[in-house]
């Protein structure tokens, strides 16, 4: 069978959540295989999700717009979505700027959190 993906897949095995529903709901799935254009998920029951979802990974602290290619069981196929290359109203471009740099400015202080309780005495957590 001939490969029509456009980017290699790396294996993985990553915790994730979908979200769906303007976020109101979310299921838990595992990453098997990711690219930079998309990804495989698996869930551990078959469910119902729509057409258009976010990826969202704990471990990269990463959030990926995301529409289903394919479905097979209790797997799904994403293809991730540019957000820049989605026709938006210009407050839709600049919430989902918006959104991006609070993300990455929460995921920094996350790390700087996590650095500072290691340097307290013991690396204790009660301080926080």
């Amino acid at each position: 069978m001939a490969e029509r993906r456009n980017a290699a897949r790396n294996k993985s095995f990553l915790r994730g959540c979908l979200y769906f529903n303007k976020r109101r709901s979310a299921v838990d799935c595992l990453i098997r295989d990711i690219s930079d254009v998309g990804a495989r998920v698996v869930f551990s029951d078959a469910v119902s999700v729509p057409d258009a979802v976010e990826l969202y990974i704990p471990q990269k602290e990463q959030t990926l717009r995301a529409h289903v290619q394919w479905r097979h069981g209790e797997e799904l196929g994403l293809a991730f979505i540019d957000a820049g290359s989605l026709p938006q109203r210009s407050a839709d471009v600049e919430l989902v700027n918006r959104v991006t740099k609070l993300e990455a400015e929460v995921a920094a202080l996350r790390r700087m959190l996590k650095q500072l309780k290691s340097e307290l005495p013991g690396g204790s957590e009660e301080a926080a």
